[in-house]
């Protein structure tokens, strides 16, 4: 006969993990997630706050969560963010209490946020598992940012620069996904989210 921890599965089960995704932009991370999330139940992305204003088909606690730049820096006061960080005129951030509120009620979060968040994350949280999907090379993800016909010159060229300055930041990362082909990638991220399900965390792991 198997003898069981109760307390030990009790807080097993109703605690749900949280997952980090990082990418340059145009390697595909957007596609990925969506079908992560049409796949596997019991796992919702992070909404971010920010002070930007809602774009056209933007919805208020579905996109983000759309506020004033007095109304975040005074969230900011009072440490209420898991991480933000300032893009030109605009803060994004990752409100605490939504996140936490999911966690316990044994639902994944997954955060799609960049290096500099991540590693943030990683401070605050260290049992986060942080996955990075990197293109093949550095000539794909110039295709395909090309292929969107959205960006200018100038745009591309600074999206490759910051995603040819990331590659040293990898090993920070628990996992690490290149995006040859989508589905193969994809299965792969799907396959990280389901293992570490089955993952004993150390603070999990009845004492000596």
């Amino acid at each position: 006969m198997f003898s069981t921890n109760s307390s030990l599965l009790q807080q097993t089960l109703s605690q749900g993990r949280l997952f980090v995704v990082s990418g340059p932009s145009g390697v595909g991370k957007g596609t990925m997630l969506s079908r992560l999330y049409d796949r596997v139940s019991a796992i919702e992305p992070s909404i971010s706050a920010t002070t930007r204003d809602p774009r056209p088909g933007e919805v208020e606690g579905v996109n983000y969560y759309f506020v004033t730049q007095e109304a975040f820096e005074n969230d900011i006061e009072k440490d209420f963010f898991l991480e933000y960080a300032l893009y030109g005129p605009n803060y994004y951030g990752t409100p605490l209490r939504s996140l936490e509120e999911k966690i316990s009620l044994n639902t994944d979060v997954l955060l799609e946020i960049e290096v500099q968040g991540a590693r943030l994350v990683r401070q605050k949280r260290p049992g986060a598992v942080l996955i990075y999907i990197q293109p093949p090379t550095m000539d794909e993800l110039e295709r395909r940012l090309r292929g969107r016909r959205t960006e200018t010159e100038e745009s591309i060229a600074k999206r490759l620069e910051i995603a040819q300055g990331e590659q040293a930041a990898i090993l920070e990362y628990d996992y690490l996904i290149t995006n040859d082909d989508l589905e193969t990638s994809t299965e792969q991220l799907i396959g990280i989210v389901l293992a570490e399900r089955c993952r004993i965390r150390p603070d999990e792991r009845k004492p000596e």
